[in-house]
């Protein structure tokens, strides 16, 4: 089995090289406190559809970002031995996805996330081997999808979204799902670096239906911030 990534991944595995976290946000991360977490963005390809990322949707019931669209993780736990195997870890939990089928990239710049003091790390990955995923916890996952990178940097699927607190930042419309916050903040930035973006206009704004608008992701902060990632 060939694990090694595609060459259309090549551009953007250079460039995160020299990422920086001043390259996803406006918001510097703390040197000290806040909860070590991980994501997983994991890139795959399909037949038909070409390169993808999976997304998952948060339940509608939950405490906290209910209904958001996100990518699989959360918190660390003291077993995890890095980043990576909280991300993937976290992923089995929810999607159900298999470690063994995914080939880690690289760890992007570690972001902090002040309306819940998440200090997050992306790990980036290759779905060297596909399979079957679902929400494993109906209570916390409603849907999980493959959202291909074409329609994501479809024109007509780009935005930018109004949060009632003022916030403004990128957002997605693909599959039925509306991605945004600081899942739609890593995707857009990633877009740009791995040279997949198109041009779309930036000037289109909507208002953030009020079932997906609380909390913000820069709550607590009075300006209007139009970084990628809260």
């Amino acid at each position: 089995m060939n694990r090694q990534p595609p060459p259309w991944l090549d551009p953007l595995l250079g460039r995160l090289g020299t990422a920086r976290a001043e390259d996803f946000t406006r918001l510097a991360t703390p040197e000290s406190g806040g909860r070590e977490s991980a994501v997983l963005v994991l890139l795959g390809e399909e037949p038909g559809s070409g390169p993808d990322v999976l997304v998952l949707q948060r339940a509608a019931t939950l405490r906290n970002h209910a209904g958001q669209p996100a990518f699989p993780g959360g918190a660390a736990d003291p077993e995890d031995a890095d980043v990576s195997a909280t991300a993937l870890r976290e992923a089995n939990e929810e999607v159900g996805l298999d470690p063994a089928s995914v080939t880690v990239l690289a760890q992007l710049p570690k972001l902090w996330i002040p309306v819940s003091d998440f200090v997050v790390t992306p790990v980036l990955a290759w779905w060297h081997a596909p399979h079957p995923v679902h929400p494993r916890e109906p209570a916390e996952v409603a849907h999980v999808a493959r959202l291909p990178i074409a329609e994501l940097v479809d024109p007509q699927n780009r935005m930018r979204v109004r949060h009632p607190s003022g916030w403004i930042g990128p957002a997605f419309s693909a599959r039925g799902m509306l991605v945004w916050g600081f899942t739609a903040g890593v995707l857009a930035t990633l877009l740009e670096m791995g040279g997949w973006a198109r041009p779309w206009p930036r000037g289109r704004v909507v208002e953030l239906p009020p079932t997906a608008a609380a909390p913000a992701p820069s709550a607590g902060t009075d300006e209007v911030d139009e970084s990628p990632v809260r």
